[in-house]
């Protein structure tokens, strides 16, 4: 069943039809701007790059701890986030549909004249609170979603939480990074590590809204905010860290700045489209949203315990082992950048639709997207086939490095569709509400995926690793497919409503 979802109507995976058109306006701005922050940062670290090296090494680590422990908060926030607001505004929206006469009255500025006339029509209209209620309503854009505002407050208290905790564990932590006390990195990175730590709240701040402007289908907006936010940052490196004198230090405040403009811009915009304050608490939906993010949590620990481990098996093989293995993942893990925003518009379409009971659209929507990412992987595969033996050579000269890429260069391309689609099922699980299952079957998938890696290490070194992580891709897919196929949890509709595929 979920084969045939995959395969059917594929050649018409391109049309510009609503629904693809909708698939592609909330896809590309999302992937523009998940692209923007990487660009931002290796223009930061050219930068810091020109204080010298010991500089650079340290906000290396330190930006490689902040940014670990902001997407244990980041990663299930958002995602929690998207799918809730992405329910509650289509039931809103759904409820607050007006019938012919709340648009008669509408229409007509509700004069004494339109409301005999109403009445004559529709004798309860002029006695329904309601029908007042919803006539009132037509006059303005604005919706309430109780997951934003909770959202947002959460975000707050788990930013400010983590900017605590970076700054009175700053030290500690660089040194179980291995920047003991006698290093001259140390320093540095303390100071870096530290004062951008004050930068926390904001960046899980924004990361919170932009969840929220997911779920309300606008990711046009978070990509505006976020080039806003990445030209500033650019603009002030210089000026911080040359002009000014500040070194490390200005490199940070530039990056702080940035991120507290990113969150005004989306706060302000948020402001226009929906109404952040509750009638009451009671209102707040903090349940739902810390109950499935700490599922999600227990997934996005498990996907990176998985990759941490195959680094570090990769690491005791040695120095070459490790640069060959570090150049390969970063290939392997940047283009998935381009899969997530197709399962950015998986999850919030397919949100709205169970919300409404589309299923028709929820199929067709799951179909689309799936194939969309299964293209992309089929092309991302053909273009690294192709390109990554010369371009390797952009990375080292080492002769011996080289030879161990050329041997990772297979595995790095023929995983691309299984990529794809593991990460556009993360997306339609999401849209599903589909928490539990995503977080059990990932904590089984990277089960078998860590012995895979203990076991074919062992006997086949570097690329033992990367068939286990082969597997590891294959196994998360497969879940994807056996949800689905087995039309069990959010899927059990098709039992009855099987001609929906045809």
């Amino acid at each position: 069943m979920s084969f045939h979802m995959l395969f059917s109507g594929i050649r018409n995976a391109f049309r510009k039809d609503e629904l693809g058109l909708e698939i592609m306006h909330i896809s590309l701005p999302t992937t523009l701007a998940l692209a923007a922050d990487p660009i931002a940062s290796l223009i930061d670290t050219a930068f810091i790059g020109h204080i010298g090296p010991v500089e650079l090494a340290a906000v290396g680590v330190s930006i490689a701890i902040f940014n670990q422990i902001s997407k244990i908060a980041i990663i299930p926030l958002v995602s929690v986030t998207t799918s809730l607001v992405a329910e509650e505004d289509a039931v809103e929206k759904l409820q607050n549909q007006p019938s012919e006469t709340e648009m008669l009255i509408h229409a007509s500025s509700v004069t004494e004249e339109t409301k005999l006339e109403v009445e004559q029509i529709d004798p309860e209209c002029s006695t329904s609170s309601r029908s007042v209620n919803r006539v009132a309503k037509l006059g303005h854009d604005k919706s309430y979603i109780p997951s934003a505002s909770s959202a947002i407050v959460i975000g707050a208290v788990l930013g400010v939480l983590q900017a605590l905790f970076l700054i009175f564990t700053a030290r500690p932590i660089l040194n179980y990074m291995g920047v003991d006390y006698n290093s001259p990195m140390l320093k540095p990175a303390q100071q870096y590590l530290t004062l951008r730590s004050f930068g926390a709240p904001a960046v899980i701040l924004s990361m919170a809204m932009q969840g929220v402007f997911r779920g309300i289908k606008d990711t046009k907006t978070p990509l505006y905010a976020t080039i806003v936010g990445d030209v500033t940052n650019i603009i002030l490196d210089p000026l911080l860290i040359f002009v000014l004198r500040l070194g490390v230090s200005g490199a940070a405040i530039a990056h702080i700045i940035s991120q507290y403009l990113i969150s005004l811009v989306l706060l302000w915009s948020l402001m226009k489209q929906v109404d952040l304050m509750p009638p009451s608490i009671q209102d707040f939906q903090f349940g739902k949203i810390l109950k499935n993010g700490f599922l999600l949590l227990l997934k996005v620990t498990a996907v990176t315990f998985c990759v941490t481990l195959s680094a570090s098996l990769a690491a005791r093989q040695g120095s070459i082992t490790m640069a060959a293995f570090q150049i390969c993942l970063q290939i392997w893990m940047a283009t998935s950048l381009l899969a997530d925003g197709l399962a950015v518009s998986a999850q919030a379409i397919l949100a709205s639709a169970f919300a409404q009971r589309d299923y028709h659209k929820v199929i067709t929507s799951a179909s689309r997207v799936l194939q969309l990412g299964l293209i992309l992987g089929l092309v991302l595969s053909f273009l690294l086939f192709s390109l990554l033996p010369f371009a390797s050579k952009l990375f080292t000269n080492d002769v011996a490095v080289l030879h161990l890429i050329g041997i990772g260069i297979p595995y790095v391309a023929a995983t691309q569709p299984l990529n794809s689609l593991a990460f556009v099922f993360d997306g339609v699980n999401y849209g599903a509400s589909d928490f539990i299952y995503s977080a059990y079957s990932m904590i089984l998938v990277a089960l078998v995926s860590i012995f895979s890696l203990y076991m074919l290490s062992s006997s086949y070194g570097f690329s033992g690793i990367w068939i286990a992580l082969s597997i590891y891709m294959s196994l998360r897919t497969f879940a994807g497919f056996w949800r689905i196929g087995t039309r069990s949890g959010p899927w059990h509709f098709l039992k009855e409503n099987y001609a929906l595929l045809q």
